[in-house]
């Protein structure tokens, strides 16, 4: 048992000072800080910069004046000028003072019609924008020819009032459901990365020892068995310590920024009304996916010879990764479709797709046992299997660069 914890804790320690470790830790934080900053930076540019835009008015209606309130109504942050014609806009426009202009001219079957020019159409809110405004324009224009009232224009401009309603008992509300999908987006690239990144890292551990050949000195004191569960766990303390600066310097640096976790663009995610549970399952679904991933990695990495051998022999497990987050990816627009109730059964794909639906539905809780425990078994057959293919496979020397590769260090470990 000592030589367990010394093998962790030397897989823990060494991973953690080295400088791969230490940089990218960094650079996460600092991105994390820009992202837990976005809305104020945003606001800080977006203040600074007002987007002008020349109207030419060819229809001799005077529609200048009531076409600025029209935009001022859909986007008060882009401002109208007047221009005489083309060649004065397209000055502006050279000279940068204009983003672009609108020259509004006669059409016989609609009134008038609307052409946009710029440099760039590459910025489709502006053009948006004003083909809004010229919509509403038209219809106030058409409401007055056909002498309609004021409330008569409201009543024709005023949607139906439109509700959904789940009939299920306890049932998520259609709000619920909104903030759920920004929360469980989220959670769902914390574990696609982390268990991808994570199990990748035991792989080239494994690998690594086995270039340098540590492992023939490790193998003679320390049984091979013991050296992959060690260094499995000592990578998830190695996770852990990692998320941890994530996700706490991400929470400091937000709850700096506002007074509550629902305002601005965090309130797209749900933060403010976090249900503990959801996150109580994000963090059982993650670490039980790393389990099952981490185990497969270990086994695939102990049976190649060279570094640059293990993205080849771990790809069919980076693709199973990849299936399970599209899956979940697709599911977020309908959670409760069956091809996401079934594959969230499945043990590779349950991690993500099950956590979708826990996070997104109220699912039966027998289902959520099922799916943990099903998870576990998988996790406990492979580490089984694991072993074996370990204590062989890292006897192993020589191109390793198939799955047959796997066959031959089940019959290696059988001689030892």
């Amino acid at each position: 048992m000592n030589n367990f914890w010394i093998v962790l804790s030397h897989t823990y320690l060494s991973k953690l000072k080295t400088k791969s470790f230490i940089i990218s830790t960094i650079i996460m934080m600092a991105l994390i800080l820009v992202l837990s900053n976005l809305s104020n930076l945003i606001d800080k540019f977006d203040s600074d910069d007002q987007e002008k835009v020349a109207v030419i008015d060819q229809t001799e209606d005077n529609l200048i004046d009531s076409y600025k309130n029209a935009v001022k109504g859909v986007n008060d942050d882009l401002s109208i000028i007047s221009a005489q014609d083309e060649k004065e806009a397209g000055k502006m426009v050279s000279e940068e003072e204009i983003v672009g202009y609108l020259l509004i001219e006669k059409d016989a079957s609609l009134g008038f019609k609307g052409t946009y020019k710029a440099n760039q159409i590459s910025d489709s809110a502006v053009s948006n924008d004003l083909l809004l405004a010229l919509t509403q324009l038209k219809g106030q224009i058409t409401a007055k020819e056909l002498n309609l009232t004021e409330q008569q224009i409201t009543q024709l401009n005023m949607p139906p009032k439109f509700d959904t309603i789940a009939l299920q008992k306890n049932a998520k509300t259609e709000e619920d459901l909104n903030q759920a999908r920004g929360l469980v987006y989220v959670l769902l690239f914390v574990i696609y990365f982390g268990v991808l990144m994570y199990a990748t890292m035991i792989a080239m551990e494994v690998a690594t020892e086995k270039t340098s050949r540590v492992m023939e000195i490790l193998i003679s004191s320390v049984p091979p068995v013991t050296q992959m569960f060690a260094k499995i766990m000592g990578v998830a303390l190695l996770s852990l310590t990692q998320m941890i600066l994530f996700f706490g310097v991400g929470y400091f640096s937000i709850k700096q920024n506002l007074t509550g976790m629902d305002e601005g663009f965090f309130s797209f995610f749900g933060f403010g009304s976090t249900d503990i549970s959801t996150i109580i399952y994000a963090i059982i679904f993650a670490l039980l996916g790393y389990f099952l991933y981490a185990t497969l990695a270990a086994c695939l990495g102990s049976v190649v010879s060279k570094i640059e051998d293990v993205q080849q022999m771990i790809s069919p497990m980076t693709m199973l990764v990849v299936i399970a987050f599209m899956i979940a990816m697709f599911g977020l627009g309908n959670p409760s479709a069956s091809y996401i109730t079934i594959t969230s059964f499945i043990p590779f794909f349950t991690p993500m797709i099950m956590f979708l639906r826990v996070g997104m539905l109220e699912v039966p809780f027998w289902e959520i046992a099922i799916s943990i425990a099903v998870l576990i078994l998988t996790i406990v057959f492979l580490g089984i299997i694991g072993a074996k293919i370990y204590r062989g496979g890292v006897l192993m020397y020589g191109s390793s660069k198939s799955l047959k590769s796997i066959k031959n260090a089940l019959q290696l470990s059988k001689k030892n």
